[in-house]
C-alpha cells in the first residue's frame, strides 16, 4: 500500500514485537514542552464524515460490542491511521536531505501508518464491513476523527520544530498523565484497547476473503483469520506508535523507537538515552535538517492562487482522489492489482507537492505546499 520503502533509522534492526513496561515513559514525556490547546473551531467530533465520536462508542456497555459495534469503531480507527499520513508525507516531503537521520525516521514511520491503516482496513473486512476510505479522509487543519486527543489541531506544514512538538508527537503521545494535556477526550490507545476486548468478547468468525497482502514498510499485511492475529494486529499499531503505554526500556538497542520517541528526537535535538534517573533527550546529536519552508495550509485552503499554482494543487488533489478511490476499490474487491494501482498513484503525488513547497507565496510567508482536500470538500 505503500511507496515508502523501509531504510535504517540509525538501528538497523526489525522492530520487536514485545509488550514493555511503562516505568519509563512519565520520565521521557516530562521533557517534552506542552503544546497549547489548538482546537479547530467549529468542527464537530468525529469530523469525518461517517466517523462516530469514540466518546460515544465506548460509553457503551462492553456486553453490547458486537459486531455492529466493531464495524463502527473499526471504521473510525481507519480514519485515524489514514488522518496521520498527509502531515507526515508533508514534514517529509520538505526535507531537503532524504538521507539524512531525520527524514528516515519520518520515512519509516509513514511506512508504519500505512501498514496501520492496512490492519485496520483487513479487520473490518474480516468483519463483514468494507473500508469507507473516502469519506475518512480528513480536512486540514482539523481534530483528529473521532474526537480522539481533542486538544490536538492537526494541520499540514513543512518540518519545523513547533509542528513537530504539536502535531506529531501530540498525534503519537504515550497514555501516560504527563505525556498528555489536560483534556479529558479519550486517547488513541484506550480506544484500541476497547477494541481489543470487543474482539475477545464477541469473538466474531473472522474471514480472509476480501483481506489483502502486501508488504509495507518493514513490515508484511497478512489477512487476519483467529483472535489471536487481532490481537498481535492492535498490539504492533500500539507498539510502534499510537496510545502506546510502553517505556523506552526494551525499545532501543535492537529495535526502532516508538513513534512518540523517534518524533521527541527531532524535536530535542538528541537521542533518547537512559539517565539514573530515567530516559532523557541527552544522547547523540539529531541534527535538524534543513527543509522547504511549507507555510502553515490555513482553513478552506491557499486563498486567491496563481493559475500555476491552482493548476498544481488541482493536479495533486486529483491525484490524491484517486488514490483514496482506489484503495477504497481495492478493500471493496479484494484486488492486490488495484491495490498496486494505488501505490504507483500515490508515488506521484511528490512530484507536484514539491514543486509547490519550492513556490514562494506573495509577501515572503513561506512557500506553498499540499492540500490533501478530500473529494467531498
Amino acid at each position: 500500500m505503500t511507496g515508502v520503502r523501509e531504510e535504517a533509522s540509525g538501528t538497523g534492526a526489525p522492530f520487536g514485537r514485545r509488550t514493555f513496561m511503562a516505568s519509563a515513559v512519565v520520565a521521557a514525556a516530562a521533557s517534552v514542552p506542552a503544546a497549547a490547546p489548538a482546537p479547530a473551531a467549529g468542527r464537530p467530533e468525529g469530523a469525518a464524515p461517517g466517523c462516530r465520536s469514540v466518546a460515544h462508542l465506548l460509553a457503551v456497555p462492553e456486553s453490547g460490542r458486537g459486531v455492529d459495534w466493531l464495524r463502527d469503531a473499526l471504521q473510525v480507527a481507519v480514519a485515524l491511521e489514514l488522518a496521520t499520513i498527509p502531515p507526515y508525507l508533508c514534514g517529509w516531503w520538505s526535507v531537503g536531505d532524504r538521507t539524512s537521520h531525520v527524514a528516515r525516521l519520518i520515512r519509516r514511520i509513514i511506512g508504519d501508518e500505512m501498514y496501520h491503516m492496512g490492519v485496520v482496513c483487513n479487520l473490518l473486512v474480516a468483519v463483514g464491513g468494507r473500508p469507507r476510505i473516502t469519506d475518512a479522509a480528513l480536512a486540514y487543519p482539523g481534530p483528529l476523527p473521532g474526537g480522539v486527543r481533542a486538544e490536538v489541531n492537526v494541520y499540514l506544514s513543512g518540518l519545523n520544530k513547533p509542528f513537530v512538538r504539536d502535531v506529531m508527537m501530540a498525534i503519537e503521545a504515550p497514555e501516560a498523565p504527563l505525556a498528555r494535556g489536560v483534556n479529558n477526550s479519550p486517547g488513541i490507545g484506550h480506544f484500541y484497547d476497547g477494541l481489543l476486548r470487543a474482539f475477545r468478547a464477541t469473538a466474531p468468525p473472522l474471514s480472509a476473503d476480501g483481506q489483502l497482502s502486501q508488504r509495507i514498510g518493514s513490515d508484511v499485511l497478512e489477512p487476519v483469520s483467529d483472535l489471536d492475529g487481532v490481537e498481535r494486529a492492535i498490539e504492533i499499531i500500539k507498539e510502534q506508535g499510537e496510545g502506546t503505554t510502553s517505556s523506552p526500556e526494551d525499545a532501543f538497542g535492537d529495535d526502532h523507537p516508538a513513534h512518540y520517541y523517534a518524533f521527541g528526537e527531532i524535536y530535542h535535538g538528541r537521542q533518547l538515552r537512559r539517565e539514573d534517573d530515567g530516559w532523557r533527550f541527552t544522547g547523540a546529536p539529531v541534527p535538524f535538517p534543513d527543509a522547504r519552508p511549507m507555510a502553515r495550509v490555513p482553513a478552506g485552503g491557499w486563498p486567491d492562487p496563481s493559475q500555476r499554482v491552482g493548476d498544481l494543487l488541482d493536479r495533486f488533489d486529483t491525484a490524491y482522489a484517486k488514490v483514496l478511490g482506489t484503495l477504497e476499490a481495492a478493500w471493496a474487491h479484494g484486488d492486490a492489482r488495484t491495490l498496486g494501482s494505488a501505490v504507483r498513484t500515490m508515488r506521484g503525488l511528490e512530484g507536484p507537492a514539491v514543486e509547490l513547497m519550492e513556490t514562494g507565496i506573495p509577501g515572503g510567508r513561506g512557500t506553498y505546499g499540499p492540500q490533501f482536500r478530500p473529494p467531498r470538500a
